[in-house]
């Protein structure tokens, strides 16, 4: 209830109160003694939609906020106090410069959903065509630029010990500001769902709304009215004759198919968003997709098949070109995260991988090392969990990973540009072989240039502390043995002589390196043998 109270507060707030009651919350949770994954969540739901939203696209972000982080966020509400419909009509009227009559025959005033940004309403065109209508809260784009600009200064309250020392805030705001302005901008959703229905046309059991473009601006966005099922609406679907297991294969197949086939994918793809209607999978709400370049997609194949494979250095080489780097990560620490990493999957084959998982281990990876991954990347990772989970929900005994799996080998038997990969098979060759003839030159070259001392050598060893006391072991009783032979040697020359003072009738110097060598023997020996007892 605090949170619908909040909005109805938030907009005829100001500046300066507006900090106070942040600052309020903050020490109701007493951020000073630092911030929880489930504590976060509290204070952005106390906080208001605005906050929520926020934490929604924080969800998303697992490469630069703490996992636990992530998965707690992702409990926020959703739903929130609606505009009265009184302030719906006004937006609808401003939008378009004319009564909202003039456009609508009829409209529900009851939203069938209200959101953080917007809230539906279902309506009737002057045509009797059933649509849905999208309008964006009042002032929310000038309360969202406020508030993430209060959050700015709230950041610094916060304690070192807290999730401040392990993400950079600052950056997490400056991404949240911009996906934000996206989803605000109700015209980058209209070209959003153009995009998609291009893209889609040939797919028989994909459909679309239809987009009123004509009834389309930055505030108000109109669009075809969607009945049929929504997925977690087990029994409706069944007494309707579908299969679900049918449903979740296509499923997956159609979300692959926007990720390697088009780079343009569905960045939030809950039950909510998805209905099935006439035999059709409908996606609908636009808003937040996901792009992904074709580099993007040939490096994600490639750790793919380099966990596969269990090549440590073609997962490092991908993660060097996908990532942006916050500093300049250590190689070594880096080879023994992927190795860990590989230790884990390594052993599966193509069809038995993880994927959703493998991203999210890889981002883990990836973030220990100070390396961000790119936002597409994040939205696909989080939109592979979500996928997981409606086929969990709805076909437990779907296996996406093989769906997956499969389709992604189509992809790159289909992609492989033979003719690219010859030419390019034959200039590497060329240029090993041209760089082999002149191995013996570089070789005499390097040790002529070390024996003349113009020549340094620099080596950064790295070893596990297993191997460290291996051979520290082995070093210490090669000492121990040069000594032993020494001694041994030393004294035997020096009985051979007429050395005065003399013990045992053996000179006296030369019997003290006896005992000597004789105690170093056995000092190794015991040492070894309760080594062994250990």
């Amino acid at each position: 209830m605090i949170m619908k109270e909040n909005h109805k507060e938030e907009q005829s707030l100001g500046y300066g109160e507006r900090l106070k009651e942040m600052t309020a919350v903050l020490h109701k949770y007493g951020v000073t003694r630092g911030v929880t994954p489930e504590k976060l969540r509290l204070i952005l739901e106390e906080l208001g939609p605005t906050y929520i939203k926020l934490g929604q696209i924080m969800s998303m972000h697992s490469d630069i906020l703490p996992r636990r982080y992530c998965d707690e966020l992702m409990r926020l509400r959703s739903d929130v106090s609606p505009m009265s419909f009184a302030e719906v009509t006004e937006v609808i009227e401003n939008s378009y410069g004319c009564a909202w009559t003039e456009v609508f025959a009829s409209m529900e005033q009851k939203p069938l959903g209200s959101a953080s940004i917007a809230q539906v309403h279902r309506a009737v065109l002057r045509d009797g065509d059933q649509v849905v209508v999208k309008v964006q809260r009042k002032g929310i784009y000038e309360t969202m630029a406020r508030d993430i600009g209060l959050l700015r200064k709230a950041v610094r309250l916060l304690p070192p010990m807290s999730i401040k020392g392990v993400v950079d805030l600052d950056m997490v705001l400056d991404e949240l500001w911009s996906v934000t302005r996206e989803e605000i901008n109700f015209l980058t959703e209209a070209s959003n769902m153009e995009e998609f229905t291009r893209r889609n046309q040939d797919v028989a059991y994909v459909a679309v709304p239809r987009l009123y473009q004509e009834y389309t601006a930055t505030h108000v966005l109109v669009m075809e009215y969607i009945d049929g099922f929504s997925l977690d609406d087990r029994e409706g679907l069944l007494a309707q004759g579908y299969d679900l297991k049918e449903i979740g294969t296509k499923l997956v197949d159609h979300y692959i198919k926007q990720v390697m086939d088009d780079g343009f994918f569905h960045a939030d793809p809950h039950t909510g968003n998805i209905r099935i209607r006439d035999g059709k999978i409908v996606w609908i709400d636009m808003g937040m997709m996901g792009r992904l370049s074709e580099r993007d997609r040939q490096l994600i194949g490639r750790a793919i098949q380099g966990v596969a494979a269990g090549d440590v250095s073609m997962i490092q080489e991908v993660v060097m070109a996908l990532g942006e780097f916050k500093k300049t990560p250590d190689p070594s620490h880096l080879y023994e995260g992927i190795r860990e990493l590989l230790a884990k999957y390594g052993t599966a084959d193509m069809g038995s991988i993880d994927v959703a998982e493998l991203m999210m281990s890889l981002m883990e990876v990836m973030k220990e090392n100070g390396i961000v991954m790119p936002h597409g990347l994040t939205m696909l990772a989080r939109g592979l969990t979500h996928m997981e989970g409606i086929l969990a929900d709805i076909a437990p005994d779907t296996n996406m990973v093989q769906i997956a799996s499969a389709h992604m080998a189509g992809y790159f038997f289909r992609n492989l540009d033979w003719k690219k990969e010859m030419k390019s098979g034959a200039k590497s060759l060329y240029r090993s072989l041209h760089k082999a003839v002149t191995i013996p030159a570089l070789v005499t070259d390097i040790l002529n240039g070390y024996l003349k001392g113009q020549m340094r050598l620099h080596m950064d060893l790295h070893a596990s502390p297993a191997l460290e006391r291996l051979l520290l072991r082995l070093i210490r009783n090669l000492v121990m043995g040069i000594w032993v032979m020494a001694l041994l040697i030393g004294s035997s020359i020096l009985c051979t002589t007429d050395m005065q003072p003399k013990i045992w009738g053996i000179p006296a110097i030369g019997a003290m390196g006896y005992l000597m060598a004789f105690a170093i023997a056995m000092f190794v020996f015991l040492r070894r043998l309760f080594s062994r007892k250990k």
